[in-house]
C-alpha cells in the first residue's frame, strides 16, 4: 500500500501518507519504528522519504525523539544529498524547525558539513536560518 500511495503526487495524498506513517509510529512507539523509519529512509520513492522527514520534524516534541533528538536530526541530516530536490527542501525545512529547539545540535551537524557539493548547500541554507 504504502509503495501504491507514495506514487501519488497530489500532495493532499502525501500528507496524508505522513500522517499515516506518524500515527503508525505513535502505536508502535517510536524507538520500536526505528528499524521501519530506516527503512522507508532508504525507499526508491522521494515521496515516500519526504513522509519520514516530515515525521521527523515534529517528532522530536514526542516521546523518544524528544529524549534524544540526535536520532532525528542523524537520520535527516543522512538526506543532505539525496537526489531529490522536493525531499532535499523537506530536510532543510525538517532541521531548521528542529532548529528552534535544538540550535545547539544543529549548529554543530552543520558545522560538520562539507559545503561544496550545490545539494547539501541547498539544504544548508534552509537549516541554517536560526543557528546563530
Amino acid at each position: 500500500m504504502r509503495d501504491i500511495v507514495s506514487r501519488d503526487d497530489n500532495w493532499r495524498v502525501q500528507e496524508i501518507l505522513a500522517k499515516s506513517f506518524d500515527e503508525f509510529c505513535k502505536k508502535k512507539g517510536y524507538e520500536n519504528a526505528l528499524p521501519t523509519i530506516d527503512e522507508w529512509l532508504k525507499n526508491r520513492n522521494p515521496n515516500t522519504r519526504r513522509a519520514v522527514t516530515e515525521g521527523l520534524r515534529i517528532w522530536t516534541s514526542r516521546p523518544y525523539f524528544k529524549e534524544n533528538p540526535a536520532e532525528a536530526i542523524e537520520r535527516l541530516a543522512d538526506l543532505r544529498e539525496d537526489p531529490s530536490e522536493y525531499v532535499r527542501k523537506s530536510v532543510g525545512n525538517a532541521l531548521r524547525d528542529i532548529s528552534k529547539k535544538y540550535p545547539e545540535l544543529i549548529k554543530a551537524e552543520l558545522d560538520s558539513w562539507n559545503l561544496e557539493s550545490k545539494e547539501i548547500n541547498q539544504v544548508y541554507k534552509l537549516a541554517n536560518k536560526f543557528v546563530k
